[in-house]
């Protein structure tokens, strides 16, 4: 078994909630969003966000605006809709209780 298998599959696992985490206080289009999640050391590429991001809107956790650029062609920014605030709510809680539970299992014993 490849550990960086793995290491992708975690990754790709929390994605979803790292992408509505990035738009809870602010808009932004693909490029933003992947740039955030390359400073986190969460190197994902456009043939897995574009999916991804049509996926939440199809689901109401987003909608997007296109935007005319001052650099280029106009672009579409997405942000969360109210559904989406209320998804991402409840991800925090799962998250916070997912993390605590998995500090439990795999701290040293005593």
């Amino acid at each position: 078994m490849k550990i960086e298998n793995t290491k992708a599959q975690m990754r790709k696992g929390v994605l979803e909630y790292c992408i509505l985490s990035i738009l809870k206080d602010n808009d932004a289009y693909v490029a933003e969003i992947l740039g955030t999640l390359k400073d986190a050391k969460m190197l994902v590429v456009e043939g897995t966000i574009y999916p991804l991001l049509t996926r939440l809107k199809n689901g109401g956790l987003l909608s997007y605006r296109w935007e005319e650029s001052t650099s280029g062609p106009p672009r579409k920014y997405y942000g969360l809709t109210p559904t989406g605030h209320d998804f991402l709510k409840e991800l925090n809680t799962t998250w916070e209780e997912l993390q605590h539970a998995v500090t439990l299992v795999t701290k040293p014993k005593k």
